[in-house]
């Protein structure tokens, strides 16, 4: 007995023995983040990085297909390890080889445009959600755009690492990645005539504070609140995920006994509580889903995101740019393009002018374009009022594009609609100055303007006459004799015709700067 245990016991060490050295083996190998494998962009012409780990103090050897040199590098103590290095000019396939304890290999490399596409629903949802889903993906036939999109993930410190691979672009491969990143990038694809690679990094519902750095909102005292409630969702996360087991177990049952008797579920499936793991969790998506792909070099990133936060509109006017600055400062490639979308009208139609969260919300988006190398599409005519995810996302692609492809890439086009820039009172009327007038201002359906609105001292709002006079729009009412501010298109679903000759649509905006509704918000 005695003798056999000693004999048990010495096998059971040299397994373990083993077990651990195949262990630091398998650790000691070359690895590289998921978002450095074969089918990848690199931004062409700029200085890229290239990282992963090793054994700690592992010499590598990288050789790169675009040069006739190797390099040897030398891992840090913990096995980490950086080589920056110079992209090639647009073109490719190339390869890149590294050699240490074990030979890693990425193939079918190109170089050219590398854009991130994040947010929330309306970036996640995909082509073939969209419309004419059919026809689209079977034209989708763009060996040279490249796809890669993160497995969602909540993180409660930032991760090195994320889940996802790089594809080809393919009717095969195009129906479930983002709809609005796939047309952005395929606008880019024919306009440039370059390789084109997205990131497509989004979760459906999510507020921007999710997708910020907890650095940046901790410094920021008006994001206390939100930081409070978080941990107030914490230490009652424990009670509450109790609570939702029970009801998850009442649900079931009752949907169970329902389905017996053919009649429908009973409601809704109980949700989540927040707390640890939750979606919504400040920096939750930052530290999983963006943390990881720093520091890939981009030539950008576009942004559809903002519903989630329309209660809360006064507070995205701080936190939107926050969120930016978070991505620029620790991406470390100084302000790289940054673009977003404008909420698209939803909800029903008011008859009368009033406050609106989603109007502030746009505001917040608007006054973002203050920031650097920022840009606005505006979709204020593509939305739908019983669907929050309007389907037509060709246009919103195309928008976005349009931007860049004037500022990123300096092509010559009209890529912006009217912007608000000043009034001026003339007697009872207001006079409105625009911006990106475009060759002109339009009334769309070539009648008369829509969707203006004027305020007296009383601050009561009424429809106001709206003409066109050159690059103005000149308002009045008849029932103000006095008007001191104007907005236009401010409302969930507004009504407006007003245009430039380029066929984009101004932007809603307001003159004055009145408490609306969501100004104590937190």
């Amino acid at each position: 007995m005695h003798s056999n245990w000693i004999g048990s016991r010495r096998v059971m060490v040299l397994t373990l023995c083993v077990l651990a050295l195949t262990a630091t083996t398998s650790l000691a190998n070359i690895r590289l983040p998921a978002i450095l494998s074969d089918n990848m962009v690199l931004q062409a012409g700029d200085r890229v990085r290239l990282w992963g780990w090793a054994d700690p103090n592992e010499e590598i050897q990288v050789n790169v297909s675009w040069r006739d040199f190797q390099w040897s590098i030398q891992a840090d103590e913990t096995g980490k390890w950086q080589f920056p290095v110079k992209a090639p000019s647009i073109g490719g396939p190339y390869q890149i080889i590294l050699k240490g304890k074990n030979t890693v290999t990425v193939k079918n490399i190109l170089a050219g445009q590398v854009w991130v596409c994040s947010g929330q629903s309306n970036m996640e949802m995909s082509v073939q959600s969209s419309a004419n889903a059919e026809q689209e993906i079977a034209a989708a036939k763009y060996p040279k755009i490249r796809l890669f999109t993160v497995e969602k993930a909540v993180a409660e410190t930032p991760k090195e690492d994320c889940k996802g691979k790089w594809v080809e672009c393919s009717p095969e491969t195009v129906p479930g990645f983002s709809a609005v990143g796939y047309f952005f990038g395929r606008e880019l694809h024919k306009e440039l005539d370059q390789p084109i690679g997205l990131i497509n990094t989004s979760w459906g519902g999510t507020p921007a504070e999710a997708w910020t750095s907890m650095p940046m909102l901790e410094e920021n005292p008006n994001f206390e609140p939100i930081l409070t409630r978080y941990k107030e969702a914490v230490a009652a996360y424990p009670q509450a995920l109790v609570k939702f087991k029970e009801d998850t177990d009442k649900w079931n049952e009752a949907a169970a006994k329902a389905k017996t008797e053919g009649k429908p579920a009973p409601g809704n499936r109980p949700w989540a509580p927040f707390g640890p793991g939750h979606p919504h969790s400040p920096a939750g998506l930052y530290n999983a889903m963006i943390a990881p792909l720093i520091p890939y070099t981009v030539g950008g990133a576009i942004w559809y995101q903002g519903e989630s936060n329309a209660g809360r509109a006064y507070q995205y006017r701080e936190l939107f740019p926050t969120m930016i600055k978070s991505w620029w400062n620790n991406w470390g490639q100084g302000d790289f393009p940054f673009l977003f979308v404008q909420l698209a009208n939803f909800m029903e139609v008011k008859d009368q002018p009033g406050d609106s969260a989603w109007a502030e919300l746009r505001e917040a988006q608007t006054m973002t374009l203050s920031m650097p190398n920022t840009g606005m599409a505006v979709i204020i005519d593509i939305g739908d009022a019983k669907d929050i995810h309007p389907k037509n996302k060709q246009d919103v692609g195309k928008r976005l594009a349009l931007w860049t492809l004037a500022n990123t890439y300096d092509k010559d086009v009209v890529y912006s609609g009217p912007l608000y820039r000043s009034m001026e009172k003339k007697g009872d009327t207001i006079v409105l100055h625009f911006d990106h007038c475009g060759g002109g201002l339009v009334a769309r359906d070539g009648v008369t303007l829509k969707g203006f609105a004027i305020a007296g001292e009383d601050r009561k709002f009424v429809w106001a006459d709206a003409k066109i006079e050159g690059d103005t729009v000149v308002v009045s009412s008849s029932g103000v004799a006095n008007p001191i501010a104007a907005r236009y298109a401010w409302a969930d679903n507004p009504i407006c015709n007003l245009y430039n000759k380029a066929g984009l649509p101004a932007s809603p905006f307001r003159t004055d700067t009145w408490p609306g509704v969501t100004v104590n918000s937190k």
